[in-house]
């Protein structure tokens, strides 16, 4: 544990990246730099979970990954955080209630990649999650066209910003969403422990 919270103003918008950083990889960083470019953040925090309940297999422990994370992303605007661990949530809809009522006045925008809305609509409580925060997509290779006509992209169609307009993103209402295309890095933490690197 970290012991901390991270600082966050009323009226800032933190773009808040989620995962098991299992490890964190070169492409982490890319879409973390890029988030903040195309989406008009403040500040962006890595989320570095205590485990995905979407996967059977339990990540390495949560002081390695937060340790090799600090290593890997250093930038000024990037927090590295255990928040989910010290909050005690384990879904992305609790995270959201407990930094609402923990950050009042702050605007939290939710990133994931391409890979991660063509499966959205089986998080718990996903419709609620893109009823309260706005949502930016970053495209990763292979990606676009299921996460486009995933059940999440249709049912939000009405509250899709086009990509030229992503940097107003964090100053709206909810739902509001959008996705852009990157020049993405392939790595992958699943390919990273497959060649043994972690």
């Amino acid at each position: 544990m970290s012991g901390a919270f991270p600082v966050a103003k009323p009226g800032q918008v933190i773009g808040l990246l989620g995962g098991s950083f299992d490890p964190p990889h070169a492409g982490h960083v890319h879409i973390s730099k890029e988030a903040l470019k195309r989406f008009g953040l403040d500040r962006l925090w890595w989320l570095v979970s205590p485990g995905n309940p979407l996967k059977t297999d339990g990540p390495a422990p949560l002081a390695d990954r937060m340790q090799a994370a600090r290593a890997m992303m250093q930038h000024p605007r990037v927090t590295i955080t255990d928040i989910e661990a010290q909050l005690g949530t384990r879904y992305t809809a609790q995270t959201l209630v407990a930094l609402r009522r923990r950050y009042p006045g702050v605007r939290f925008v939710w990133l994931m990649g391409a890979d991660n809305l063509a499966q959205f609509h089986r998080w718990q409580d996903w419709r609620w999650i893109m009823d309260t925060v706005p949502v930016g997509v970053l495209a990763r290779p292979g990606d676009r066209i299921s996460a486009r006509l995933s059940k999440a992209a249709k049912t939000y169609t009405h509250a899709r910003l086009p990509g030229r307009a992503a940097h107003i993103l964090g100053r709206l209402d909810a739902p509001a969403w959008t996705f852009v295309n990157l020049p993405m890095s392939d790595q992958s933490s699943t390919a990273i422990r497959k060649r043994g690197e972690w």
